[in-house]
């Protein structure tokens, strides 16, 4: 892993040396912007609209826009120095329990591990913070970004999570349309927690995919391999008008499988022959008269459908 942040942990009087490494990594697919005509990508240039002409990094400085086209600059060495202070220290302000904490306030998780000579007090901090439960709730500055932070135990790691400050999470007032009285129907409300209890289950974050990037990474690669793409249909959107309805199948939908209660036991009366080996897992119905011959004991005739011939150019459905 490549170190992103090398400082310590400050909590009272007692100092621990970490290096930070980043817990997560975008696996989002990165495309470029390719002129068609010579499929060349396209470059991005710094130039000033005003003077007509390329800048260099040596030349451009950071500016706040305090009016609308009015900017006060600052040089790399201020924001170095105003940061310099609380750029090398995470310091834990208070220890809380971590379900205090509303999921919102969360933003990007990093590892810890000792540096230097800190492994002994990395231990006990990180021992005494598992027996304790709690969690550290401290301030830290990377890349001049300054931020809140909790510190929790992670399988014999402490990690930091990175939190927004209270002010830089709006509102919820701010949301248009929300409804000001919640008022629902008591069947329809007795289904959807029905509905909710069904599908309820121990979270397992390794069945959850992103279908959009693995249908990404499967285009491309056809397109490498020069096949032919055809792209299958959207389905289309239907508004939902009886939502009783979409409760009630949504719930047979995703009702468990009954177990095999075993063999029943033989009616009085005609008998019927035993079906064939393997008949419940076909896709075709029966015909009245597969059923009747069934019934008398006669063997089932299953005709298989013929095989569509192939065409030359083998083409590629993506879903």
């Amino acid at each position: 892993m490549h170190t992103v942040w090398k400082g310590a942990i400050s909590f009272g009087l007692v100092h621990v040396p970490v290096k930070m490494f980043s817990a997560t990594e975008d696996k989002d697919i990165s495309m470029k912007y390719i002129h068609k005509e010579c499929g060349s990508p396209i470059s991005y240039v710094r130039r000033c609209p005003t003077c007509d002409e390329d800048v260099n990094w040596e030349e451009i400085a950071r500016g706040y826009e305090y009016e609308k086209g009015k900017y006060v600059l600052f040089e790399k060495e201020e924001l170095e120095q105003l940061s310099a202070r609380t750029e090398r220290t995470i310091t834990i302000l208070d220890f809380v329990d971590l379900h205090e904490i509303d999921p919102i306030y969360f933003q990007k998780t990093y590892y810890l591990s000792p540096d230097q000579a800190g492994s002994n007090a990395y231990q006990l901090l990180l021992e005494a913070m598992r027996q304790s439960g709690k969690i550290g709730i401290a301030k830290i500055a990377i890349r001049s970004k300054s931020s809140l932070a909790a510190i929790r135990v992670m399988e014999g790691c402490l990690a930091v999570e990175t939190i927004f400050f209270p002010d830089e999470i709006r509102p919820i007032s701010q949301v248009p349309n929300l409804p000001e009285q919640i008022s629902t129907n008591e069947k329809e409300l007795t289904m959807a927690r029905l509905l909710i209890e069904q599908l309820s289950t121990p979270f397992e974050p390794e069945k959850y995919t992103d279908d959009y990037r693995i249908n990404l990474l499967q285009l491309i690669e056809s397109k490498v391999a020069g096949e032919e793409i055809s792209l299958a249909p959207a389905r289309p959107e239907s508004n939902v008008i009886d939502l009783m309805a979409a409760l009630q199948a949504s719930i047979e939908a995703v009702k468990p499988i009954a177990t095999d209660p075993g063999p029943a036991k033989p009616k009085r009366g005609r008998t019927k022959a035993p079906a064939a080996e393997g008949a419940a897992a076909g896709s075709g119905k029966r015909t009245k008269a597969a059923a009747e011959g069934a019934g008398s004991g006669e063997p089932e005739v299953v005709t298989k459908p013929k095989r569509k011939s192939a065409g030359k150019t083998a083409k590629k459905t993506i879903s």
